[in-house]
C-alpha cells in the first residue's frame, strides 16, 4: 500500500454578506457539507484539525479553539494557520504533511473569513497591512492601487487593455449563474464592466472582487482511511509553494508577474510530473481580472506576452484549451480570505468527480489550483488528480 493522500469531502457555505452568521455558524455550515460529502464519516474519526483564516478581521483571540470546540473537534489537536489570501491551503499543505508522515490518519481543513461586519473603509485599511507597514501601507497603499500597478506593467510590456481585464470579469460572472453558492449569480456584459467607476486606474469595480462572509472545508485522508470513506478519492498528486519579498521596492521589475507563483507551479509540476499541458481545469486566485491574465504566465499557460491572447481567444473559457474560474472565480464568488482557497478546492473536486453540472469539463482528469497571498507573497499550487 503507498502512502498516498486524498481528499474525501468538500464542503462550502454560501459566500456573501452574512449578518446573522457568526464565524461558528459559518464553519458549521461548510464543515457538516464536507461530511456529508463523504461516504458515513464521523466526527470521531478526524484525528486533527487546522484553522485557516488572516489576521486583522477578528475580535476573537486564538479562534481555532472556538472552532473546534462548536464543531466538537476536541480534544484531537487543532490550530490556526495564516499566510493571508493564501491561508486555506497553506493550512491543506499542512494537512497533507500530517497525513503523510503518519502522525495523522484524517485531518480537516476549515477555512473561513467574516469580513463584512467592518466598513469597507476599516477592510481596506486591514488589507493594506498585508503590504510592509513599515516602508508602504502607512503611506496609503490599498490592494486595488497594488494590482493596478501590475495592471500598468502588463499592459506597457504586453499591449494587454482595459478590454482584455473586462473579458475575464465578463467570463468568470457568466459562469457564476451555475453556482448556488457565489455572492454574485448575474451577468455583466463587456459595456457594463467597462462603465463601472473607477476604483484605482486601470482597474473598475467589475475588476474587483468583493468582500464577503464565508468558510470552506476539506477533508484529506491516507489511502486506507480514503478507501474506507469516500466513494471517489481525488488524490493531491502535486504541492508547491513560494514565497517573494514582503515590499515591491525588494522586488525585481517589471511587475508583470510573481516570483512566487512561478517557483510554486515549478515545484508542484515537478512532484506531479506533470506539465502544465496536461492540466485540464484550473481555479486561479482572480482577486482582480489582472491577477487571472498574470496567472496564465505565471502557470506556464502560455508565455506571458501571451496571456491578453489567451482571454480575447477564449482559451479559458468552458470547451477551450484550459477553462480556468469556471466556478465564477473570486470575481463572483466573493473573497472570504481565509475561505478562499479552500473554495477552489471544492470546486476542482467536483470537477474530477464528473460532478460539475452545466460546467462539467469533459474527461477532466487533472486540476490545478492556484491561491495567492496578499500582493504574491506567498503563493500556492495544488495538483490534484482524479
Amino acid at each position: 500500500m503507498t502512502n498516498r493522500v486524498a481528499i474525501i469531502g468538500v464542503g462550502q457555505s454560501s459566500f456573501g454578506i452574512r449578518p446573522d452568521s457568526s464565524i461558528r455558524d459559518l464553519t458549521f455550515e461548510a464543515f457538516h457539507d464536507a461530511i456529508e460529502d463523504t461516504k458515513n464519516l464521523d466526527r470521531n474519526d478526524i484525528d486533527a484539525s487546522l484553522i485557516a483564516t488572516a489576521a486583522g478581521y477578528d475580535k476573537q483571540r486564538s479562534p481555532a479553539a472556538v472552532i473546534a470546540e462548536y464543531l466538537e473537534l476536541n480534544p484531537q489537536p487543532t490550530f490556526l494557520t495564516e499566510a493571508a489570501c493564501a491561508s486555506s491551503t497553506v493550512a491543506l499543505r499542512t494537512a497533507w504533511s500530517f497525513v503523510k508522515s503518519g502522525l495523522h490518519d484524517v485531518v480537516a481543513v476549515i477555512g473561513y473569513q467574516k469580513m463584512t461586519d467592518m466598513t469597507s473603509d476599516a477592510i481596506q485599511e486591514v488589507m493594506g497591512r498585508a503590504g510592509d507597514v513599515m516602508f508602504e501601507s502607512s503611506f496609503g497603499t490599498s490592494m486595488p492601487a497594488y494590482y493596478a500597478m501590475f495592471a500598468r506593467a502588463h499592459m506597457n510590456a504586453y499591449g494587454t487593455t482595459e478590454e482584455d481585464l473586462a473579458k475575464v470579469a465578463v467570463k468568470n460572472h457568466y459562469y457564476s449563474q451555475y453556482n448556488p453558492k457565489a455572492m454574485f449569480q448575474k451577468e455583466f456584459t463587456l459595456e457594463k464592466v467597462l462603465s463601472t467607476r473607477v476604483i484605482a486606474s486601470p482597474l473598475k469595480s467589475l475588476d474587483c472582487c468583493a468582500n464577503a462572509d464565508g468558510a470552506s472545508c476539506v477533508i484529506v485522508a491516507n489511502e486506507t482511511k480514503a478507501k474506507k470513506f469516500a466513494e471517489q478519492p481525488v488524490w493531491i498528486k502535486g504541492l508547491g509553494l513560494g514565497s517573494t519579498a514582503m515590499s515591491l521596492a525588494s522586488r525585481n521589475p517589471p511587475f508583470t508577474g510573481f516570483e512566487s507563483a512561478n517557483e510554486a507551479a515549478r515545484q508542484a509540476y515537478a512532484m506531479a510530473k506533470i506539465q502544465p499541458t496536461d492540466i485540464d481545469v484550473a481555479e486561479v486566485h482572480d482577486c482582480f481580472t489582472i491577477a487571472e491574465l498574470i496567472s496564465y504566465g505565471d502557470l506556464g499557460f502560455c508565455k506571458r506576452e501571451d496571456s491578453p491572447k489567451m482571454i480575447r481567444e477564449e482559451e479559458t473559457h468552458l470547451g477551450g484549451r484550459i477553462p480556468v474560474n469556471i466556478d465564477g472565480g473570486l470575481l463572483s464568488k466573493g473573497h472570504p480570505v481565509g475561505a478562499t482557497g479552500g473554495s477552489q478546492i471544492r470546486t476542482l473536486v467536483h470537477q474530477l468527480r464528473g460532478e460539475g453540472g452545466k460546467v462539467q469539463v469533459d474527461g477532466a482528469k487533472i486540476a490545478l489550483g492556484h491561491n495567492v497571498g496578499g500582493i504574491g507573497m506567498y503563493t500556492n499550487v495544488t495538483i490534484l488528480e482524479a
